[in-house]
């Protein structure tokens, strides 16, 4: 969770001058957009960069950590598994596929773009009572994730069914200005309440004091924290 007093943080690594600035002006964007700052995950998205990023956020209290491809995840969970302190709670954050969920069943504990009920028996098979969240493409883009509005409560319900923890909605805003975004996020919400799902995923750098004010309960955060990504090789 989050707590906007924390206690200074320190970039123990060395590998990311200035974070614990960079932290600091982040929680202060949540304490002022969030009804209740103190019920919002902050995660650390270290996407494109090194295990490095990873021990920074860990040592600054951010556990829970956001992958978005395969191989990352499970090279990252690698290279930190023998650190002292705190483990961090991988979070998968892109498309599933199905040949990939072996290796990273054993690492991640929440699957965030769960879009058809293929992929979560997949998930089920491998880690039986997995958390998962149902990415609801609220952008309508093609190439986007997501399963459409009008399909997540049959999705949800069909998921229910398997030896599931669906746990809440993830969403991806659209690109341009972060008002764009509040109408899908407001359909999450709602739909979140309506299947009464706890969780409700939604918010980046760029849009995360919308996703705040329409009730989202993790925002996923990687340039605001590091800076910008290195190009992937």
């Amino acid at each position: 969770m989050v707590h906007a007093g924390g206690d200074p943080v320190t970039d123990v690594t060395g590998a990311f001058p200035g974070f614990d600035e960079r932290l600091a002006g982040v929680r202060s964007r949540i304490e002022a957009a969030s009804p209740d700052p103190t019920a919002v995950t902050l995660m650390a998205v270290t996407k494109g960069f090194g295990p490095e990023a990873v021990r920074t956020a860990v040592a600054a209290g951010l556990t829970v950590v956001g992958e978005n491809y395969a191989d990352e995840l499970v090279a990252k969970a690698h290279a930190v598994a023998d650190d002292p302190g705190p483990a961090p709670q991988w979070h998968f954050l892109g498309a599933i596929q199905r040949n990939k969920v072996p290796r990273l069943a054993p690492l991640v504990a929440c699957w965030q773009g769960v879009a058809r009920v293929a992929e979560g028996r997949a998930i089920a098979t491998r880690r039986p009572g997995a958390r998962i969240l149902v990415q609801v493409d609220v952008a309508g883009l093609p190439g986007r994730g997501g399963v459409p509005v009008a399909e997540v409560a049959d999705l949800v319900t069909a998921l229910r069914g398997e030896d599931l923890d669906v746990a809440g909605l993830m969403a991806v805003g659209p690109p341009g200005p972060p008002e764009d975004a509040r109408p899908g996020f407001r359909e999450v919400r709602c739909l979140a309440d309506d299947l009464d799902l706890v969780v409700r995923s939604m918010g980046m750098t760029d849009d995360l004091e919308v996703a705040l004010s329409e009730g989202s309960t993790m925002i996923r955060v990687g340039r605001a924290l590091f800076g910008e990504r290195p190009p992937r090789a």
